[in-house]
């Protein structure tokens, strides 16, 4: 032991040992009645319903067909909202532009925003008239229709889960060094070329984690999608829906149902997700 360092004497290293455990208490404590609550509303849903009630909510056809829409309109609306995040949340971490705190800001007006509000401002736009033209009228002569049929849960699921995935993949691209593009480019690779080969490679877990998150986001949306799409059952019915309709004619037990369904679609999507892309031990 050198002179200038000096040797804590074994009361003190006790008494720091000691002080930690209060800390532990409360920092623990805090979290195990977070964790806590959620097991217990979990609990509180399995203790509720039975395996006959749960098989009986799942043999009726409009339930299944919302099963279906819900896997569909949750896949499309996730993998949309990652062809957005991907070069949004890229451009908003590598570069300075004008008015990019204004874009910054614009991207998580979804997040903040009422999902009533977000539903209704999708109404309007598509209803709302310019002159002689309309934007569904427009596309009803298209024949693709949008308002109160599939085509608008996945568009109301979209513009929700968008703005958490391009978060994601921003911190993402923060956390990737930009001097391995900058090597790249000096070897001949165009910008784009780095991107794809350099970039692109190192933020595939951000990726899944983008997805991921889209995925489930989308699958809780109901607000939106209640005012832009509607409850028709056997048409625009989704999982989130079947619920609200459940209750609303006091099939309390088919709504409880539904909820572990959903429940059990979320956790075995995060951890498909999770073992795939970002492995075991992260």
């Amino acid at each position: 032991m050198s002179s200038t360092e000096t040797k804590v004497p074994s009361h003190q290293r006790r008494n720091r040992q000691r002080s930690d455990a209060p800390f532990f208490f409360v920092m623990g404590g805090i979290s195990a009645t977070f964790i806590t609550l959620i097991v217990l509303l979990l609990v509180a849903d399995l203790r509720f319903t039975s395996l006959s009630d749960f098989h009986a909510a799942l043999v009726k056809p409009e339930i299944q067909a919302a099963m279906r829409l819900t896997i569909a309109s949750c896949t499309v609306a996730a993998i949309l909202s990652l062809w957005v995040a991907v070069p949004l949340g890229y451009l908003l971490s590598r570069y300075r532009f004008p008015l990019r705190w204004l874009i910054d800001t614009i991207v998580d007006i979804p997040i903040v925003l009422p999902p009533l509000v977000l539903g209704l401002s999708l109404l309007i736009l598509f209803h709302q008239k310019i002159g002689d033209w309309q934007l569904e009228s427009f596309l009803g002569d298209l024949g693709f229709s949008v308002t109160y049929r599939w085509p608008a849960v996945v568009l109301a699921q979209f513009s929700v889960a968008c703005a958490f995935a391009v978060r994601t993949m921003r911190v993402t691209f923060d956390q990737i060094d930009p001097r391995t593009e900058d090597v790249a480019r000096t070897l001949g690779c165009t910008r784009g070329q780095a991107f794809m080969n350099v970039t692109l490679p190192q933020a595939r877990r951000g990726m899944i984690a983008a997805t991921t998150i889209a995925w489930a986001r989308s699958l809780g949306e109901f607000g939106p999608i209640l005012v832009f799409a509607g409850a028709t059952r056997m048409r625009t019915e989704v999982l989130s829906t079947t619920v609200f309709l459940e209750l609303s004619v006091g099939e309390l037990d088919s709504a409880v149902a539904v909820s572990l369904l959903m429940v059990a679609m979320a956790i075995v999507v995060l951890l498909i997700l999770r073992l795939l892309g970002t492995g075991l031990n992260t």
